[in-house]
C-alpha cells in the first residue's frame, strides 16, 4: 500500500478482513484500498434509492427538537427571537448541506464528514469530531425511547413507561434486521407522515390566526405586540440557537448515507436541495404560525422540554383554538418523529464508528461489516445503550438523561463547522493539484463563500451558547448547569489533544499538495455538451433559483 499524504508514517498492513473497502466507487478497482484505511472490511450495502435520500433530507431529522423543543425556545427568546433564530440556524445548515453534497457526491466513502475532515483537515480533528458525533448517538437514543413512551402517556399515563421503552427497543432490534434497506425504508414512511403533519398545522394555524376555528377571533400578529416579539432581550435571543441546533440535527446524514446509496450522483444533489424546502416551509413557516397563536407567556409553556407531547407548543395551539380531536391526531405525529429519529440513532453512530474503525481510530472489531452489508458490532453496541431508557424508572432520571444529552448539545457545531471548513480546505487542494471547478460532478450553490458563512456562524453560535450557559436566562452562573449545556465542548478538546498525543502527528493540518483527492472519488469524465457554461454575476440569481428548484 501506498504511504498516506495524511499520516507521516507509512501504513499498517490491512488486518484479517479482506473483502474490498467500500471507500471505492464505479470509476475504481473495488479492490482499491482509500488511503488510511488500515483494516478492510466488506462493502456496506448500496441499497438507498433515491426516494429515501430525499426523505432522509427532507424530513428524517423532524422530531421532538421541533414539536417540543421549540416550546422552550418561544418562551425564553419569544417569536421574534424564535423565528430569526431558526432563520440562521437554517441558512447556516444549508451552506453546510451544500458543501457537504458536494463533496458527497464525489467521494460517496464511509464516514462521510468524519472522513473529509481527516483527509482534508486534520486527522485529530477528525478523530475527536467524528467519535463526539459517534458518541452523541449513542447518548441520544436512550432519551428518543424514553420520550415515545412518554407520548405514549398521553393517553395511557396508567401504564409503566418501561413496557413501552421495551416494544420501541424490540422494533428498532427488528428493522436492523433488514440492514440499511429497512432504515431508508422506514424513514421514507415516517417522513411522509411527519411532512403531512407539518403541512397540515400550517394550513390549520392560518385558519386559527384569521379567526376561522374556536372563540379567539382575528389574531393577526396580536402576541407579536402583547406580550410582545422578544424576551429577555440579547440572552433570550442567544438561547434559541442551542435549541435550534438541536431540532436541525441529523440533517447531515443524507451526506453519510451517501456511501450506501445506490446512485448518490443523482440521488444527492436532488437530496440536498430538498433541505432548502424543509428549512424554509416545516421550520421558519410553521414556527412563524405557531408565534402568532401561541402567546411566549402561556404557563405551559415552561414545560415544553424533553418530550412531554402534553406541553407541546402544537398541541398548545391546538387546546388553545378549543379543538377537541386534533390533539390526539398530533401526537401520533409526534410519537411517529420520535421512532424517526431513534432509528436515525443506529444509523447515524453504528456507521460513524465503523468508519472511525476502518481507519485505526476505534477497535478493529468496530470495522466487522456482514455479508449483508451491516456494521454488525457497531448495531449491537447502539442498541445496548438503548437500555439505559430503562434509567426512566429511576427517581433521578431527569438528572441522568440530563448530562447525557448535554454530550450532544453542542456537538452539532463542531460536526457542521468541520464540513465547511472541509470543504474549504478541499477546493484549496483541488485548485492547487491542477483541477478546475468543471470537473466537480456537483458543485455547492454558494461555493467557497458558502462555507466560510457557515464556519463563520458556527463560531458565533458556539460563542453565543457558551454566553447563555455561562449566565443563563433566568438564573446566575451555575456550574452544573454550565457544563450541561458545554460539555461537549471540552470533550472534543480532550479528544483532540489525546490523539494527537498518541497518534504524534504534530501538524495542525494537511498541507494542500499532500491532500488525499483520489481515493473513492467518482469519475471525472466530462461530455463536453455536458460543461456547465461560464458563470458570471449576471446569471448568478438565476443558477441560484434553478439549484434549488
Amino acid at each position: 500500500m501506498s504511504e498516506s499524504p495524511v499520516n507521516s508514517e507509512p501504513e499498517k498492513e490491512p488486518k484479517t478482513f479482506t473483502a474490498g473497502t467500500s471507500a471505492s466507487d464505479d470509476s475504481h478497482d473495488p479492490e482499491a484500498a482509500d488511503h488510511g484505511i488500515l483494516v478492510k472490511s466488506n462493502p456496506l450495502a448500496r441499497e438507498l434509492k433515491g426516494r429515501h435520500m430525499q426523505m432522509i433530507a427532507i424530513g428524517g431529522a423532524i422530531g421532538a427538537g421541533l414539536f417540543v423543543g421549540s416550546g422552550s425556545a418561544l418562551q425564553t427568546g419569544g417569536p421574534g427571537s424564535l423565528v430569526l433564530g431558526y432563520i440562521i440556524i437554517g441558512s447556516m445548515l444549508l451552506c453546510t448541506v451544500q458543501a457537504l453534497g458536494e463533496l458527497a457526491v464525489l467521494f460517496p466513502v464511509n464516514g462521510a464528514f468524519f472522513t473529509y475532515i481527516t483527509r482534508f483537515v486534520d486527522p485529530s480533528l477528525g478523530f475527536a469530531v467524528g467519535w463526539d458525533y459517534a458518541i452523541s448517538w449513542l447518548t441520544v437514543l436512550p432519551f428518543e425511547l424514553t420520550a415515545a413512551g412518554i407520548t405514549i402517556q398521553f393517553w395511557r399515563a396508567d401504564l409503566n413507561i418501561g413496557i413501552w421503552i421495551a416494544v420501541f427497543l424490540f422494533v428498532l432490534c427488528i428493522i436492523q434486521i433488514f440492514g440499511v434497506r429497512g432504515y431508508g425504508e422506514v424513514e421514507f414512511i415516517l417522513s411522509t407522515i411527519k411532512i403531512m403533519g407539518c403541512a397540515g398545522f400550517i394550513i390549520l394555524a392560518i385558519v386559527i390566526d384569521v379567526g376561522g376555528v374556536g372563540n379567539q377571533g382575528y389574531l393577526g400578529a396580536k402576541y407579536w405586540h402583547d406580550p410582545g416579539a422578544f424576551a429577555n432581550g440579547f440572552k433570550g435571543f442567544c438561547s434559541v440557537f442551542v435549541v435550534a441546533a438541536f431540532a436541525f440535527g441529523g440533517t447531515e446524514l443524507v451526506g453519510l448515507a451517501a456511501a450506501e446509496a445506490a446512485n448518490p450522483r443523482k440521488s444527492l444533489p436532488t437530496a440536498t436541495k430538498q433541505v432548502f424546502w424543509r428549512i424554509t416551509f416545516f421550520y421558519v413557516l410553521s414556527l412563524f404560525l405557531l408565534g402568532l397563536i401561541v402567546p411566549y407567556t402561556n404557563e405551559n409553556l415552561l414545560n415544553s422540554t424533553g418530550a412531554n407531547s402534553k406541553f407541546s407548543p402544537f398541541v398548545i395551539a391546538i387546546n388553545l383554538a378549543g379543538i377537541k380531536a386534533l390533539p390526539s391526531i398530533f401526537n401520533v405525529i409526534i410519537t411517529i418523529s420520535v421512532i424517526s429519529v431513534a432509528n436515525s440513532c443506529t444509523f447515524g453512530s453504528t456507521r460513524t464508528m465503523q468508519a472511525l474503525a476502518e481507519r485505526g481510530m476505534a477497535p478493529s472489531f468496530l470495522a466487522v461489516v456482514d455479508k449483508h452489508g451491516r456494521p454488525i458490532w457497531g448495531v449491537v453496541i447502539q442498541l445496548a445503550f438503548g437500555l439505559l431508557a430503562f434509567i426512566g424508572e429511576a427517581k433521578q432520571a431527569s438528572t441522568v438523561f440530563n448530562w447525557l444529552l448535554s454530550l450532544s448539545g453542542l456537538s452539532y457545531f463542531f460536526v457542521w463547522g468541520g464540513i465547511c471548513l472541509a470543504h474549504i480546505r478541499f477546493r484549496a487542494a483541488w485548485k492547487a493539484q491542477g483541477h478546475v471547478k468543471a470537473e466537480l460532478p456537483y458543485e455547492a450553490i454558494f461555493g467557497v463563500a458558502g462555507s466560510w458563512y457557515g464556519f463563520l456562524l458556527n463560531i458565533i453560535c458556539m460563542i453565543a451558547t457558551f454566553y447563555t450557559a455561562l449566565y443563563p436566562v433566568g438564573g446566575s452562573p451555575n456550574v452544573s448547569a454550565f457544563f450541561q449545556t458545554y460539555l461537549a465542548g471540552p470533550i472534543i478538546i480532550a479528544l483532540f489533544v489525546g490523539w494527537k498525543l498518541y497518534s504524534r502527528h504534530w501538524s495542525w493540518y494537511v498541507p494542500a499538495l499532500e491532500m488525499d483527492i483520489t481515493s473513492g472519488r467518482r469519475s471525472l469524465d466530462l461530455d463536453p455538451e455536458d460543461m456547465p457554461p461560464k458563470k458570471t454575476w449576471r446569471n448568478a440569481p438565476m443558477r441560484v433559483v434553478h439549484a434549488l428548484f
